[in-house]
């Protein structure tokens, strides 16, 4: 029998490639169990296909010859009561990569395909198990990049961002109803036009606020990007290398040794922070090293926080003052003033503003303090972002055209209200909200959803 592409049964490594104890195999679809029970043996003849749902058992996966691959453990489940809702086989075995090939390709033979991206999550919205929201949140847990990021992605996969969508398309459908209750009324002067202006309002209103909250919400995705700023020879390599521990930017006397941008990433507090090590800010002929002069400046206007660095054992040119206050000027909020090399004599400098903290590099001292300053930021980053969930661009670009269809629905309440066109623009609104959820997307926005999906996922 023929299956759709979307019942046909598939299979995929659900666990990292990588060394490891043990790997997990999905397979999934309409010829799950009878697929599974022509590759496997169990003891005492049992058979997949015979197993109760939601059960453990030893056996072999086997090749045509029934000689065994691997010894494993199935779990059999049984649909509708499944992630995909689809009948389930999960297969672990052991974690060799010629095994797990092994197993797939048997799987291929016996009648199975090779998942694509993402496809379980997208059969479980298919198959109405959770929405688009809720399958785009597993796709983020696992990406989580910080604490935060893992917290609001749990909360969006249990409904918070499915529940807003939903609050927002119940006040549109009452105002809907109000709308067209005017219907009724049309030859007596009754008007529902305050109401249904109340209503549209409120959702203006939420809509704004959350808006707000979009670019904190990215710096909560993707982790804090941490720029390193400042002029020639003032230690930022080396003050680059003592925050993340390593010699991993080069390091010499000459000036200007940095001349790209340098990244290096880790886990600290939480939180994923990607510090960058820029270079350094002169007056060059040098066209590379004007160029990397001009990637510091753009990677300062990227950043979530700048180390803005200076040398106090020297004081500021009359070519370098000028470029410090514009960046002093231009990113204030979010600079962290570093003066280095404190372990050498400190020379006064009326130009140089007061600075948050002082280190050496070279002896390592105070660096620690750098790492508070920085965890200040974030959390000042962080404390005013009151929303349960996290948007991506998807949700961000759909959330603006609802707003501009709320805004147009506004301007029609103001005078002489035509309740049938209304009605018509808050049923396209409402539509709008339902794209959101994924229940009225295009198969090809669909796909360009699952794309940004692993395999096993």
């Amino acid at each position: 029998m023929i299956r759709s592409h979307d019942d046909a049964t598939i299979i995929a490594q659900c666990t990292p490639r990588g060394s490891g104890a043990i790997a997990l195999l999905r397979i999934a679809g309409v010829d799950a169990l009878s697929i599974t029970n022509a590759m496997s043996t169990l003891g005492k003849h049992k058979k997949i296909t015979d197993l109760p749902t939601h059960t453990i058992h030893y056996g072999w996966v086997t090749d045509q010859n029934k000689k065994h691959i691997d010894q494993v453990m199935f779990l059999v489940m049984h649909g509708p009561k499944t992630f995909t809702g689809q009948d389930t086989i999960e297969i672990t075995c052991h974690n060799n990569q010629f095994i797990i090939e092994k197993i797939i390709e048997r799987a291929i033979t016996c009648g199975a395909r090779l998942a694509d991206n993402g496809e379980f999550t997208k059969r479980a919205v298919l198959n109405k198990k959770i929405d688009l929201i809720q399958a785009e949140a597993i796709n983020e847990l696992i990406h989580a990049q910080t604490q935060h990021a893992l917290k609001k992605s749990l909360s969006q996969l249990e409904g918070s961002l499915s529940e807003w969508t939903y609050k927002i398309a119940n006040n549109l459908v009452k105002a809907l109803a109000l709308s067209e209750a005017n219907f009724e009324f049309i030859d007596e002067e009754i008007s529902f036009a305050q109401p249904i202006k109340k209503i549209i309002d409120q959702n203006l209103n939420t809509i704004v606020t959350i808006k707000k909250t979009f670019n904190q919400q990215q710096q909560i995705r993707q982790g804090i990007r941490i720029t390193l700023v400042g002029s020639v020879n003032t230690g930022k390599s080396s003050l680059f290398n003592a925050i993340i521990g390593t010699q991993r930017a080069i390091v010499t006397n000459i000036a200007g040794t940095t001349r790209d941008s340098i990244e290096a990433g880790l886990y600290r507090n939480g939180n994923y922070w990607t510090l960058i090590d820029t270079a350094g800010l002169r007056q060059t002929n040098d066209v590379i090293e004007q160029q990397g002069i001009k990637r510091s400046f753009e990677q300062a206007q990227r950043a979530d926080i700048v180390l803005l660095v200076f040398d106090g054992s020297q004081k500021l040119s009359d070519i370098e003052q000028p470029i410090y206050k514009k960046l002093l000027r231009n990113f204030k909020n979010k600079i962290i003033t570093v003066q280095n090399k404190s372990d050498l004599s400190i020379v006064g400098d009326m130009h140089r503003p007061t600075m948050d903290v002082l280190v050496s590099s070279k002896k390592n001292k105070n660096i620690e303090h750098i790492d508070q300053l920085i965890q200040q930021k974030i959390d000042s980053l962080f404390k005013h972002i009151e929303s349960p969930f996290l948007l991506n661009q998807r949700h961000y670009n759909l959330i603006l055209k609802l707003e501009k269809s709320l805004q147009q629905i506004m301007t029609m309440l103001s005078a002489n209200v035509q309740y049938e066109l209304l009605s018509y623009h808050l049923n396209d609104a409402i539509a709008q909200l339902s794209e959101l959820s994924g229940k009225t997307i295009s198969e090809q926005g669909m796909d360009m959803v699952f794309r940004e999906f692993c395999v096993g996922k």
